[in-house]
Parts: structure tokens; sequence; C-alpha cells
């Protein structure tokens, strides 16, 4: 049961983060803002995608969650929250690059180039762990790395030349 839960409190937090992405990249659109790199994203919709529906299908329903790891999971969501709300009306899902305009280092962002891929490389790992799904943790970790390091290779490419 609780397995279902948090994937389900995943997807809804998944889909209202697309939503605001969503208004973000118009009001970004419109004020001059153009969108990089977005050839790679439909692999990260993939692995996201696949991750949650992974667990769903492989992880026994009444599979016990080990409470540590949740808990570290909780916290993880607390910096996605963090990482979201030092972004404001510059976080996206996609690239999208204002010219002229500074990057933000504020939040995380004072310390790490990247924090919210940190946070999700964290999440994917944690959550199927705290399910004994280890193998689904490595699988996932290793797709996530792959697309990331395309992502951060595209990310890093079109705020420097901005």
């Amino acid at each position: 049961m609780w397995l279902y839960v948090l994937l389900g409190a995943v997807a809804l937090q998944r889909l209202a983060e697309l939503m605001w992405s969503r208004r973000n990249t118009r009001r970004l659109l419109a004020r001059g803002g153009h969108e990089e790199g977005a050839a790679h994203y439909p692999l990260i919709v993939a692995v996201h995608a696949g991750w949650l529906v992974a667990m769903a299908v492989t992880i026994p329903p009444d599979t016990a969650p080990d409470t540590a790891l949740i808990l570290v999971f909780l916290v993880l969501q607390a910096c996605r929250l963090w990482v979201l709300f030092s972004l404001g009306d510059r976080w996206t899902t996609g690239i999208i690059i204002l010219p002229g305009e500074p990057r933000l280092r504020r939040g995380p962002y004072r310390w790490l180039n990247h924090p919210n891929y940190l946070v999700v490389a964290a999440e994917i790992a944690t959550l199927p762990l705290a399910f004994g799904a280890g193998t689904l943790a490595l699988i996932f970790s290793i797709l996530n790395a792959l697309v990331l390091a395309i992502r951060i290779r595209k990310e890093n490419q079109a705020l420097s030349d901005a």
C-alpha cells in the first residue's frame, strides 16, 4: 500500500511541476528567451516515467518500506522545493535561456551549478532502495546518469553561450 501512495504522490508532484514549468516557459519565451537542447528532453521523460512504472509493476505492493530511506526521500523532497523556489519563475524542465540575464546564484545555486540534478539522482536511487529494489535503483541510476551527461553538457554550453 505505501508503495502506491508514494508513487502516486511523486506522480502528482511531477505533474504539478510540469504545469509550473509550462507556465514559466511561456513567460520566459515571451520575455525573449529561447529553448536549447530540446532533442534530448523525451529521453528525460522516458527515464522518469519508466522509473515510476518499473517500481509500480516490479515491487510487490505489500512491501514494507525502510523508514530511514523514506525519511531520506522526504528530505530530498524538501531539497527539491528549495531548488524550485530558488529559481522561481526561471525554473523549467527545459533549457530556456534569457539573453542578457545573469545566472541565478541563490539558494543551493550559490554552491552548486546543478543542484536539481543531484536531488533527482538521489531520488531515483533512494525510492526503489526504500522498497528493497536495489537492481531497479541501479538500472535507473545508470539511465539517469546517461541522460544527465547529455543534459548537463547542453545546459552548460547554452549558459556559457548566453
